[in-house]
């Protein structure tokens, strides 16, 4: 709706009355409807899936923006599954992948989205396009769904990606709920679950997920092991969690990580518990700091990372 010449061939561009190619009428009449929608119905979103460069989509149109709550992060759904479709033993050539998107996180108010059309014409379904033999395969997509909820940004997760559906999404039939009596499946379910539960309450996954005080990166480098860790912070700056993501099958034992605060820090999540079909390499419920100078930080924690997996800790 924004351009003149979208899926035009090059010899049959149009332009507006400026020469330019942006769509004036249609422009005028998403930020009318936005203005309209928001100013009869408070609260309700309006999003937009839009993967080209228009800047301030998600900006009030008295700012000069588009109007609309959200937008789509299109480039994110690229990368990631870009990164997860490699060979763990090629990712370390790949870290960028993972890192990219937060170099224009807080441009937009964005939604991650790992929608229908990521699942359906030949693209295969989440779980299909994980490397690995079975259990690794389910361990990514754990791991996936962790490292997603952990970043800034809204979340979208279509449905039957909950139960790891093996089949691409037909509009003519049912999700495959019949997965569910199979173990790996059934625990997948109780994952997500658990995810959405660990989202509502745990205020630095949402409070500030449109700005740059709400996260900060503690090592984006260590692409020669495949992992990343990083900080989610809440409105109150006592209030944060720790994440650190081991996108190998290879476990880190004793793996340093420097955190801003003195204490013990318990383990609220980690993908690789045997509850949804892991490994249990974990934590024993939490670690203490060590008077160790990391990453820029005064203190540190020793962690074990489990293999394919995603580890949260918060001070207690």
């Amino acid at each position: 709706m924004l351009y003149l010449d979208y899926s035009r061939k090059p010899w049959k561009r149009v332009t507006n009355q400026y020469g330019g190619n942006e769509n004036l009428e249609a422009i005028a009449f998403i930020k009318r409807f936005n203005e309209v929608v928001h100013g009869r119905h408070p609260g309700v979103l309006t999003i937009a899936e839009e993967s080209t460069a228009w800047s301030m989509v998600s900006r009030p149109t008295y700012a000069g923006g588009l109007g609309f709550s959200l937008k789509w992060n299109m480039g994110w759904m690229n990368d990631i599954l870009a990164y997860f479709s490699k060979n763990p033993i090629h990712r370390k050539y790949h870290q960028n992948n993972l890192t990219f998107a937060l170099l224009y996180a807080f441009t937009e108010n964005f939604v991650l989205v790992l929608s229908h059309d990521e699942v359906v014409y030949g693209k295969r379904a989440l779980l299909d396009k994980m490397p690995g033999d079975f259990w690794q395969r389910f361990a990514n997509l754990r791991l996936l769904y962790a490292y997603m909820y952990a970043q800034p940004g809204k979340k979208l997760l279509f449905m039957g990606g909950e139960i790891g559906q093996w089949s691409e999404w037909n509009s003519n039939q049912s999700v495959d709920w019949h997965l569910l009596q199979y173990e790996p499946h059934e625990r997948l379910k109780n994952f997500v679950r658990d995810l959405n539960i660990f989202y509502q309450n745990e205020p630095s996954l949402y409070e500030i997920d449109f700005s740059h005080e709400g996260f900060e990166w503690i090592d984006f480098g260590d692409f020669q092991r495949s992992v990343v860790s990083f900080l989610r912070r809440a409105k109150n700056p006592d209030d944060f969690l720790v994440f650190a993501f081991n996108f190998t099958p290879v476990p880190r034992y004793h793996y340093r990580i420097g955190v801003p605060k003195w204490g013990f820090y318990k383990e609220v999540l980690n993908s690789d518990s045997a509850l949804y079909w892991g490994s249990n390499v974990g934590n024993y419920g939490g670690v203490h700091t060590d008077p160790i100078w990391w990453h820029g930080r005064p203190c540190s924690i020793s962690v074990n990372l489990p293999p394919l997996g995603a580890v949260a800790f918060k001070p207690a």
